[in-house]
């Protein structure tokens, strides 16, 4: 049985992007008996933060009008995340990034899954600053990759162009929120749906695909 495509568009610095991420895990484990292949496709969230990054001070005010709205209306993401066993600590994080050389690494990664949920687990959970490239080697490392050719990497715009133009082309196809999920090119769910509707999803979605296969 050929693996079900998953393509996951998304963010590393959306927090429903981090919640979406283990929902599908979760999903994933309730149909054991579908083998999967997860794609994470580049999403430019904030396409206008610099690359060198802002303070996200700054950057609160620009998006939301003030850091104090933002926390008044961030506490409903905060606790789903933490009851799908995830911490957000909001007040660690320091500085914004641009998250093109976040996406470099993901494409770059042996193990994609894992190298996306390092670089988020250090933006949401540790304060990590995504902006300084070696947090970004040492993310890499961590995920088993070369330290010195990933730092090599990142000094030059090695993928930069591809990264854009499929976070563009995400946009024109009319996706305007993440997380974004589509099962083997034949049914999209928006969103960070609890991980039983991703599961209904993903049965659905095996079902057709056999049959596309099985028809070529």
């Amino acid at each position: 049985m050929s693996p079900l495509p998953i393509d996951v568009i998304s963010d590393v610095v959306c927090p429903w992007c981090y919640v979406g991420k283990r929902y599908l895990e979760k999903a994933i484990a309730l149909k054991p008996e579908i083998p999967v292949a997860v794609r994470f496709r580049p999403y430019l969230l904030n396409p206008w933060v610099p690359r060198e990054g802002m303070s996200r001070e700054d950057y609160l005010t620009t998006k939301f009008g003030s850091v104090e709205r933002y926390n008044a209306n961030s506490q409903r993401i905060i606790d789903v995340a933490a009851a799908a066993g995830l911490d957000y600590a909001r007040d660690k994080i320091k500085r914004q990034p641009n998250t093109i050389d976040c996406h470099r690494l993901i494409s770059w990664a042996g193990d994609p899954p894992r190298m996306k949920q390092r670089l988020m687990e250090l933006y949401f959970s540790e304060g990590g600053d995504l902006t300084d490239a070696e947090v970004l080697v040492k993310a890499a490392s961590d995920c088993g990759m070369d330290a010195a050719e990933v730092r090599q990497r990142l000094a030059t715009d090695e993928d930069v162009a591809r990264i854009e133009a499929e976070a563009n082309t995400a946009k024109e196809a009319g996706i305007d929120g993440v997380p974004f999920f589509i099962f083997g090119n034949l049914l999209a769910v928006s969103g960070a749906q609890p991980p039983e509707h991703l599961a209904q999803a993903i049965e659905r979605a095996s079902n057709e695909y056999a049959k596309q296969v099985a028809a070529e």
